[in-house]
């Protein structure tokens, strides 16, 4: 199993980016896939979850409204799509699947 995550940066606050996530090594389409980000000091949260067949998301209430996760079974790709970005969204960025991690995109909102 191999999760890579890109697109990562620094944005203003109100900005927006897209995260992307490329799996290999396992049947993507038969897997619910997560988000989670940890901030430093806090614990690794979850963010947004969407089921194996991208028909079902749901999202940690201090993102809901302003992200939305998506996947491309296809392509083997799921993707984050922030806005309204605020600095507490800070932190590093991981894709998962059930026991399996990325190695995190870093997300620093900043003035």
């Amino acid at each position: 199993v191999q999760l890579v995550e890109s697109g990562g940066g620094l944005v203003q606050p109100g900005g927006s980016l897209r995260l992307s996530c490329a799996a290999s090594g396992f049947t993507f389409s038969s897997y619910t896939m997560r988000w989670y980000r940890q901030a430093p000091g806090k614990e690794r949260e979850v963010v947004a979850v969407i089921s194996s067949a991208g028909d079902s998301t749901n999202y940690a209430d201090s993102v809901k409204g302003r992200f939305t996760i998506s996947r491309d079974n296809a392509k083997k790709m799921v993707y984050l799509q922030m806005n309204s970005l605020k600095p507490e969204d800070t932190a590093v960025y991981y894709c998962n699947r059930y026991g399996s991690w990325g190695q995190g995109t870093q997300v620093t909102v900043s003035s």
